[in-house]
C-alpha cells in the first residue's frame, strides 16, 4: 500500500507523541514492503522564505517539507491544507491524519475516495494554551473527525471512553510503544556532574497542563539533597518559561537544560535517574512515560487516570506540591526500594509493543482500503510495481 501520513512536524521525532509514532510506525510499515510518506513542517520557509537543506527520505518513509503559518492557533491547519493539496493529484491508497484539529480537511481527502484513519488527540481542547476561540474549534473539530473519518484511533482507553460517552463512537485501541534501554552509558552524565540514581529528572513541554511548574515548586518545598535536572522547552510559551525560571531561580541543585535533541544523552538520563517526575495531565498514553518505564526508572506520576492507565501499582502519584515533596523525599530515603520499583515496570511492557503497534496500523489500513478495492498501486512477487 501506498500510505501517507499527515498532520504532525515530521520525522526525525524532536518533539512530542505524534511525531514519535509517524517515525516509530512508518519504519516498521516500510520494512513490511509498504510505501510510506509523511508531511514534515517547513517553519523556516514560513518565517524567512528559504528552506534549510532537508533529507527527502528517513528510515525508508518519503518526507515532504511543506510550510506552516508560525502562528499557535494556525500551525498545525495551514500545514495539514498544504498537505493535502500536495496530495491530491497522486492519491495514496490510505492517509493516517494526527490530530482532530485538521478534520475540516478531510472531505477533500475523502472526494478523492482516500480513505482515512485519525488519530484523535488527548483532550486538547483543554489545555491552557487555548482561548475561547481554540476550545471551541477544537472541541467542534472532534466531532468533524467523527463524521468524516472512516475509523478513529485512540493510544489510551480514557481517550476511548470520551468518544464513546460523547459521540458514541466507537475507536480503533492502538497505544504507544515502549523501547526498552539497555546498557546506554553513563558519559553524558559525567559531562553535568551527577551520579548514577542520585538525581531526579522531567522532560517535558513547558505547557501549564504538564505541571512543571509544580514539580519544582514540589523540589524547593522538600528537603532533597539530590538535584532536579528538567530538560524542555515550547513554542509559544515564553510566559510560562520565565515562571518556570523564575520559580528555579538560582538554586544550583535546579539544571534546567532547555531542548535536547541528543536522544543517547535523553536515554542516559532516563536510565539513571533515581526518579522521572511526570507531570503530564493532558493526553492519552505519552511516549515520555513509557520511554521512562522502558528505562526502568520509577516513577512519580500527576494523578489523572491517563497515567494511571499505564503506571498502575508500579506509579507513585501526586496532585499538588506538598504530595511531590514527600515522594521526592521518600525516594532519597530509600534509594533501594526506589530503584527496585522502577526495575520491577519491566515485566508490564508487553502491551507496549511498538512492533505490536505497527501491526494495528497496518491491519487498519489494509481492513480500509480493501473495503474501498485494491489498491491504486500494488507489488508482484518480486517487487515490481503494478499501476
Amino acid at each position: 500500500m501506498r500510505i501517507a501520513m499527515f498532520g504532525t512536524r515530521g520525522v526525525p521525532a524532536r518533539y512530542g507523541g505524534f511525531e514519535t509514532c509517524v517515525e516509530e510506525v512508518g519504519k516498521r510499515l516500510v520494512a513490511r514492503g509498504h510505501e510510506v510518506t509523511v508531511y514534515c513542517r517547513d517553519t523556516d520557509r514560513a518565517q524567512t522564505g528559504k528552506s534549510k537543506p532537508r533529507p527527502k527520505q528517513y528510515l525508508g518513509m518519503h518526507l515532504v517539507h511543506l510550510p506552516a503559518l508560525p502562528k499557535k492557533i494556525t500551525e498545525t491547519f495551514s500545514h495539514m491544507g498544504l498537505s493535502v493539496a500536495h496530495a491530491l493529484p497522486n492519491p495514496p491508497d490510505m492517509a493516517f491524519v494526527f490530530n482532530a484539529a485538521n478534520s475540516p480537511w478531510l472531505p477533500f481527502l475523502r472526494a478523492r475516495k482516500i480513505p482515512v484513519a485519525t488519530h484523535v488527540d488527548g483532550l486538547e481542547w483543554k489545555r491552557a494554551k487555548w482561548g475561547s476561540v481554540g476550545r471551541y474549534y477544537y472541541r467542534s473539530a472532534e466531532a468533524l473527525a467523527v463524521r468524516w473519518s472512516d475509523a478513529l484511533i485512540a493510544d489510551a482507553r480514557g481517550i476511548q471512553d470520551y468518544y464513546l460517552d460523547r459521540f458514541s463512537m466507537p475507536t480503533e485501541y492502538i497505544p504507544y510503544g515502549a523501547p526498552i534501554l539497555h546498557d546506554v552509558g553513563t558519559d553524558h552524565l559525567d559531562q553535568l556532574g551527577v551520579k548514577p540514581q542520585r538525581y531526579h529528572f522531567v522532560i517535558a513541554r513547558f505547557e501549564p497542563e504538564n505541571h512543571v511548574d509544580l514539580i519544582v515548586r514540589g523540589y524547593l518545598r522538600s528537603s532533597c539533597k539530590y538535584p532536579l535536572i528538567i530538560i524542555g522547552s515550547a513554542p509559544y510559551a515564553d510566559q510560562y518559561t520565565a515562571r518556570i525560571e523564575r520559580l528555579a531561580g538560582k538554586n544550583p541543585n535546579i539544571y534546567l537544560l532547555g531542548p535536547v535533541w541528543d536522544q543517547l544523552r535523553i536515554d542516559q538520563l532516563y536510565a539513571h535517574a533515581l526518579t522521572y517526575v511526570h507531570g503530564h495531565s493532558v493526553g492519552g498514553t505519552n511516549p515520555a512515560l513509557l520511554r521512562a518505564m522502558g528505562a526502568g526508572a520509577a516513577t512519580l506520576a500527576f494523578d489523572v487516570n491517563f497515567n494511571r492507565e499505564v503506571l498502575g501499582e508500579y506509579g507513585q502519584y501526586f496532585a499538588d506540591p506538598t504530595a511531590l515533596a514527600e515522594l521526592l523525599e521518600k525516594a532519597e530515603a530509600l534509594p533501594e526500594e526506589t530503584v527496585s520499583r522502577g526495575r520491577a515496570q519491566l515485566a508490564s511492557l508487553d502491551r507496549y509493543n511498538w512492533d505490536v503497534v505497527a501491526q494495528g496500523y497496518e491491519d487498519l489500513a489494509a481492513r480500509l482500503v480493501y473495503e474501498r478495492g485494491l489498491p491504486r498501486t500494488r507489488r508482484t512477487p518480486g517487487g515490481d510495481r503494478l499501476s
